[in-house]
This record gives structure tokens, sequence and C-alpha cells, in this order.
């Protein structure tokens, strides 16, 4: 009995080791790696006009690796930046866009916002920057 417990012990652990060994594999091992360039990583509104409210920028981005990209997450630091994305793979080669909005009402004065952008490629975040100045008129 305790040759058979010692046998499906090791068993398991074999099957265990194994699937961590193919989860992990190496760069270049078939599975590919992503790798995320933006266009640009700072973009500047100038002078914006409260009354017109928010205002949008969109950064541009390339997966220049050889596996599939994905945006895991767009976070900004506040309530007034909000960013939208897909959350569908983007391919090797192919490009795509993480949409910034700024809500400038009661905020008169510069501002200097980042948003958080977390890939499952390389780099695994990437710091995106919006900056301007409001004006109440």
């Amino acid at each position: 009995m305790k040759r058979i417990a010692i046998i499906l012990t090791v068993a398991v652990m074999t099957v265990v080791c194994a699937i961590g060994a193919q989860a992990k594999k190496p760069k270049g091992a078939g599975g590919g790696d992503a790798k995320i360039e933006f266009a640009e990583k700072t973009f500047d509104f100038g002078v914006i006009k409260e009354k017109k409210g928010p205002v949008t920028h969109e950064f541009t981005f390339t997966n220049n690796g050889d596996g599939n990209l994905l945006i895991l997450k767009a976070a900004a630091e506040c309530g007034c930046t909000r960013p939208e994305y897909s959350d569908k793979p983007i391919a090797p080669g192919k490009s795509g866009k993480i949409k910034v909005t700024y809500n400038p009402l009661g905020r008169p004065g510069g501002f200097d916002k980042v948003v958080t952008v977390t890939t499952n490629g390389q780099p695994r975040k990437v710091r995106l920057k919006i900056r301007g100045t409001v004006v109440s008129d």
C-alpha cells in the first residue's frame, strides 16, 4: 500500500513539474513575446477652455514583438482622467490605441496627469502623460 502511495505521489509531482515547465517557456520557444512601443508617451493639450468640456488624445502603439499583445489594464491616477482601450489581442506588427480623456470642469490651472498601462509584453508597464492649462473663460 505504501508503495502505491509513493508511486502515485511521484507521478503527480512529475505531471505538475511538466506543466510548470511548459508554462515558463524561454524566449523564442514557440509562444512568442509581445513588445509594446508607443509613437509618443507625452501629450500637451496646451491651453484649454473649461467651458468646452472634456478633451481627448489617442496614444498609438505598435506590437513590435513576435507574440500577441494584450493591454491588461490602463489606470489613471485620478477621476478627472479616463483611459479607454480594447481588450482584444494585438497581433505582431499591428497597432492599437489608448484613448485618454481629461475633464477640465472645476479644475482651472495647470495639470500633469499619468495613465499607467499594464501589458503582457515588454515593457510590462508604460506611463503615458498628459498636460496642459485650463482657463475659465
